[in-house]
């Protein structure tokens, strides 16, 4: 698929290009927008702005030195569960069709403030519920580098944006990996900030202790440059750690050896490709080669990660998708008698069978007589899980782990319902326990699919964890 590699692979280069007048905004916008129209076929965007990108653009390039945002010349894209007032939210879902965000996203605000540009909303699963991008009500999204096999999920669409260069960076969320299970996918770097760190508000809510806004792009040093303007305290979101860090640019990579975990259960799971053992192997011994030190940990709940994880999200999303009932907004079924009917009508028909099963497997586990047994019981295995964590990420700079066990699967040939939740068995670590945590590209399979691994730190110590992943790439 012929698109334009842009010559500026990362925001300093495209400020400094543009402050020599290399380029203008306006030209980056059309740069995109032409490769936007080049990969239609992906199905990526769900909306393109077009005309309001170009206009916004053109403003830019008439901004005065003094006035230019931290991110100027930055173009981005948003996952369709971020609200931003008066463009459509839908979540990817029937559900939500025609439906006009009333707000912007205190994230997506603090972005726009610092002169970012948003070029359009991108593709994603269902209520962000889904691991290949193909439990969208807009089509799937095929991964860019391979077609015929799929880019990840939920954010799949937003990998895939920043993949073939349809922007510099995309909003995305992550509740069990889905940042950065697409990125590893996609071949590009994923971010997940501590839980705490990144306001909630305005972002659809599917599993709200484990939701978190990321960020994906092709640099660590682009990931702190969104990161360092858009988190910190929000007076609509009580859940936030009270106290901003320091900003963090420009990140200075860490000189000294660091002293670094590994899981051994990771590297020994049934379920791990052989290739990216053995290209996480190989990292380890490079990283060993230069100094660092290594150290193998052993964690004997890996096998409770999953079933703890999908208990207590779908938990949380029974009751949080419980307000779409056909009354107070959203679809409403046109068949429906009486006022039951046109509950149950309206949520059979306006949501996708993967959000269906995720309601009444939460239901159920909540339900009475069920919850101890399930509920109750996976948020104990949910704290035993954060305090070995906690452990580790305080007697080490860093826990390294692979981002997910496979790469990309077939669009056509999907693994089976289980498999799929498998496949989450390594993300879903950092939203149980609450820790940063960083996709980078790691390596290729044999069939030049892409695969990555994690960096897990101390909880609020982002810095301090995209400071070591410089220091290793």
């Amino acid at each position: 698929m012929a698109i334009e590699r842009l010559p500026y692979q990362n925001l300093m280069s495209i400020q400094q290009a543009l402050r020599n007048g290399e380029i203008t905004c306006e030209a980056l916008v059309i740069r995109y927008l032409a490769n936007i129209e080049r990969t239609r076929s992906l199905n990526v965007f769900v909306e393109v702005y077009a005309e309001e990108a170009l206009a916004i653009s053109k403003e830019m390039d008439t901004k005065s030195p003094a006035k230019r945002g931290k991110l100027w010349g930055a173009i981005i894209s948003v996952k369709d569960v971020i609200s931003h007032a008066s463009h459509q939210l839908t979540a990817g879902s029937k559900m939500l069709q025609g439906y006009t965000a009333l707000y912007t996203a205190t994230v997506l605000q603090r972005l726009l403030d610092e002169d970012a540009i948003v070029i359009g909303r991108v593709n994603c699963d269902e209520f962000a519920m889904g691991s290949d991008n193909q439990t969208s009500h807009y089509g799937p999204t095929a991964n860019g580098a391979h077609p015929d096999h799929v880019p990840g999920g939920s954010s799949g669409g937003s990998a895939v944006s920043v993949q073939m260069h349809l922007c510099l960076i995309s909003l995305g969320s992550d509740t069990g990996g889905s940042v950065r299970q697409p990125a590893a996918f996609c071949g590009v770097t994923g971010f997940k900030p501590s839980y705490g760190r990144m306001s909630h508000f305005g972002l659809v809510a599917y599993g709200s202790s484990f939701d978190q806004i990321g960020f994906i792009a092709h640099n660590i040093q682009d990931v702190a440059a969104v990161y360092d303007v858009s988190h910190g305290p929000d007076a609509h979101d009580s859940t936030l750690h009270p106290n901003r860090s320091e900003t963090i640019l420009p990140l200075k990579p860490h000189s000294r050896p660091l002293k670094l975990a590994y899981i051994e259960e990771t590297l020994n799971h049934h379920g791990l490709q052989k290739e990216i053992k053995l290209g996480f192997e190989n990292k380890l011994s490079v990283l060993s080669n230069q100094g660092h030190v290594l150290e193998s940990v052993s964690f004997e709940y890996l096998d409770y990660i999953i079933p703890a994880y999908y208990v207590l999200t779908s938990a949380e999303a029974s009751s949080n998708l419980s307000r779409y009932d056909g009354i107070r907004y959203g679809y409403r079924s046109e068949t429906s008698g009486s006022l039951d009917e046109m509950y149950t009508q309206s949520r059979t028909e306006g949501f996708g069978d993967e959000v269906k099963r995720r309601i009444l497997l939460g239901t159920f586990v909540l339900s009475v007589g069920y919850y101890e047994a399930y509920f109750a019981k996976a948020q104990r295995v949910r704290r035993l899980i954060k305090e070995r964590f906690d452990e580790w990420s305080s007697q080490y700079d860093a826990i390294l782990i692979p981002t997910a066990p496979v790469t990309a699967w077939p669009l056509d040939k999907p693994p089976s319902t289980l498999e799929m939740y498998l496949s989450d068995v390594y993300s879903a670590i950092a939203n149980l326990t609450g820790l940063p945590a960083l996709s980078i590209p790691l390596g290729e399979d044999h069939s030049n699919l892409p695969f990555g691994r994690q960096i897990l730190s101390k909880r609020y110590n982002e810095e301090h964890l995209l400071a070591i992943a410089a220091s290793m790439t």
